[in-house]
């Protein structure tokens, strides 16, 4: 490494990583310290794992941040997988760039400006704000960046399988689901991990869009880090940490399965 990037490139990688991932490691090292006291080590201990199962309100928001991230991340897969095929296959359609311009929108623009539009068509439409709120809020953002994903691996695909299928009886809709979708399952696997990675961390959209016991886990963990940080905090992003982490070696495990 260091003979292709050089050491100066090389020591700037590893500072990065370090800035990157020292504070996680650091995270994940106090939510076994004994101590109180975040800053302060006072011993190996797991009694805020055990203590964390006490508290509802944690417990409770992230329950909820996880159906809404599962939930919202179905509904952005099946809509960005949607929106993908349209701009891949039916060429130059009337509208096409306005099409692609609203896709890519939410991606560049403030999502308070999103949490604000949607928290204004909510109201001008009398829905009271709660999980479903959350949940459309949340797909709107993610569907964007699954169209991105499985665009990308349409814009490669090569069509003559399709036609072989079709050109032997099958009908369009047997040709996706036997031929395209399989082909395509590795993107839309990794469209639906990033709208629900994108979904569990936000803050700002559910912030506008939440409305009573419809509380995230980032909304509870804000609230509660404005009085200082617990090692609970502690123990439940270890724990998310880990669960991120098993979802990422199930999602690569999946992707060379289905490469074989």
């Amino acid at each position: 490494m260091t003979n292709r990037l050089g050491y100066g490139g090389a020591l700037v990688l590893v500072a990065s990583f370090a800035f990157l991932y020292v504070p996680i490691g650091l995270l994940v090292l106090y939510s076994f310290n004994a101590s109180r006291l975040v800053t302060v080590w006072g011993g190996f201990s797991t009694k805020w794992y055990a203590a964390l199962l006490q508290n509802d309100q944690l417990v409770a928001a992230a329950w909820m941040s996880l159906k809404v991230a599962l939930m919202s991340a179905c509904l952005a897969t099946l809509l960005g997988t949607l929106a993908a095929l349209a701009l891949a296959r039916h060429g130059r359609f009337a509208g096409r760039n306005m099409f692609t311009a609203m896709i890519y929108a939410p991606m560049v623009m403030p999502e308070v400006i999103i949490g604000l539009a949607l928290l204004l068509l909510f109201v001008s439409l009398d829905i009271e704000r709660g999980f479903w709120t959350v949940v459309i809020a949340h797909a709107t953002l993610g569907m964007c960046f699954v169209s991105v994903v499985v665009y990308a691996r349409l814009a490669g695909f090569d069509r003559s399988l399709e036609e072989a299928a079709m050109d032997l009886g099958a009908s369009p809709l047997q040709t996706f689901n036997l031929v395209t979708l399989p082909l395509i399952a590795p993107s839309v696997a990794a469209g639906f991990l990033l709208a629900f990675t994108i979904s569990l961390d936000d803050f700002v959209l559910a912030s506008f869009t939440t409305g009573p016991g419809s509380t995230t886990l980032p909304m509870r963990i804000y609230s509660s880090v404005r009085l200082g940080v617990t090692p609970e905090i502690n123990a439940i992003s270890t724990l998310i940490i880990g669960f991120v982490g098993v979802l990422l070696l199930l999602a690569l495990a999946a992707r060379r399965f289905l490469r074989a």
